[in-house]
């Protein structure tokens, strides 16, 4: 708390003056720039001469503040130990500087700062003081609302941010113990705690799939579409009309089918052939047709920023943060079966040895005949007279061929000598009430 009955500028206010003024600046300008009355000077006199201690700023001759741009200070990024101690991680990537507990009481994980380093510590490492945040990375902090003796505070999940942040006002509809997002007002000083205000309730921290809330705000995964890309999405057709098919090749008749994962919840490719004489030999046509995303999303427009943003789909094990809004990514650019869809295709013939002989591009519509498992077309495969053939027969010939072909671009991989990467995915096992019960 302070000493003095008005509130005195921040350092991080008088450095950002001093930052974006050309010349240097006397106390008395600096008490107007940031609208100090004259009878508050002492406190902003007093935090000058700290701040001209810890070797922020510095007077010139004529007592003329500017900031100390030493050669020798050093600029990074912060990375915090749940013990409270940390580290400045230097942009030039020369060593770490230790940061004692009470540097660290300045900042919160991932802030920029500039240092210097005021000796080692007691393992022989350059310890650092931070003399000036240069930019903040936290503007919300995920945790739990507790009321410590009549005070609100907010715990961060984030074991690395070591402040609680105080709540300015009442936490409002929020209960102790529920999880919430608070957009910090006030970042943390050597004196004070960070203060902040809720802006969502999460819910209770043994709701199903919480853990993924938390997950998808700690990490600031952009989960919610911005108002233009909602507008324009809500504008599109729920189907494929009849003025979509114009230049496109019809191969609705074609049996394509999608083959996918148990759990996938959207098809982006789907897949057939058939064989065909190459002069005397054997051969295959090959058809593999993607989504036509670009008939619905173009350059530049709300739906292709928001995509570029999220840059991918980011999949939970009960929830998927998908790039394009459901509309698209569930449906229109989603090859679910017995539906039209718009698509690009590559329509390939390849010799029995995998050699592609011709291949062509080309945007079709398709009416994807089956959405089929790795697991069902390996049943299939394995025993085409069993059960899982019987409720696909009309597939199984496809399927052969498929097979086929692959263990003819198989065979040829394989001569040209090309990378096979064995990879191990993990599968996450839910129950019922969303909490994870195994990992394969």
């Amino acid at each position: 708390m302070s000493q003095f009955p008005y509130s005195i500028p921040s350092r991080e206010e008088i450095l950002g003056i001093l930052r974006t003024s050309p010349t240097a600046q006397s106390a008395p300008s600096l008490a107007a720039a940031l609208g100090v009355k004259p009878d508050e000077m002492d406190g902003l006199t007093r935090r000058l001469n700290a701040m001209e201690r810890d070797g922020q700023i510095k007077p010139d001759r004529a007592g003329n503040y500017k900031l100390t741009h030493s050669p020798n200070f050093i600029e990074g990024r912060v990375s915090s130990h749940r013990d409270g101690f940390g580290f400045l991680l230097p942009d030039d990537g020369s060593d770490d500087l230790f940061l004692p507990e009470k540097e660290m009481q300045k900042v919160m994980h991932g802030d920029r700062v500039q240092a210097r380093i005021v000796g080692t510590d007691r393992r022989g490492r350059p310890e650092g003081t931070i003399v000036e945040v240069v930019e903040r990375a936290n503007t919300h902090v995920i945790g739990r609302l507790l009321n410590e003796n009549g005070v609100w505070v907010v715990a961060p999940e984030d074991k690395r941010i070591g402040h609680d942040v105080l709540l300015a006002g009442s936490p409002g509809k929020a209960k102790a113990g529920q999880v919430v997002s608070v957009e910090l007002t006030e970042q943390p000083s050597r004196y004070t705690q960070p203060v902040g205000k809720i802006v969502e309730i999460l819910g209770d921290i043994d709701d199903p799939g919480m853990e993924i809330e938390i997950a998808v705000r700690k990490y600031g995964v952009p989960h919610e579409f911005s108002d233009a890309a909602k507008k324009l999405s809500a504008k599109l057709p729920s189907e494929v009309r009849a003025a979509d098919l114009k230049d496109r090749v019809d191969l609705r008749d074609v049996p394509l089918v999608t083959i996918d994962g148990e759990d996938a919840r959207d098809f982006d490719d789907a897949v057939y052939c058939e064989p065909v004489k190459i002069g005397r030999a054997k051969g295959y046509r090959l058809i593999v047709a993607i989504a036509d995303v670009s008939h619905y999303v173009k350059p530049n427009d709300a739906l292709d920023v928001d995509a570029l943003e999220r840059s991918t789909s980011v999949y939970f094990p009960r929830r998927v943060i998908p790039m394009l809004p459901e509309k698209l990514s569930n449906g229109l650019c989603s090859l679910n079966p017995d539906v039209d869809r718009l698509t690009l295709v590559c329509d390939a013939v390849i010799t029995a040895k995998g050699e592609i002989k011709a291949y062509q591009f080309y945007p079709a519509v398709i009416h994807s005949a089956a959405r089929l498992t790795y697991t069902e077309v390996a049943s299939i495969l394995a025993n085409t007279k069993g059960p899982e053939a019987a409720r696909r027969i009309g597939l199984v010939p496809h399927l052969t061929h498929l097979y086929e072909v692959f263990q003819a671009l198989l065979q040829a991989r394989q001569a040209r000598g090309a990378i096979d990467f064995e990879t191990t995915e993990t599968y996450i096992v839910c129950n019922a009430a969303g909490k994870i019960e195994k990992i394969l």
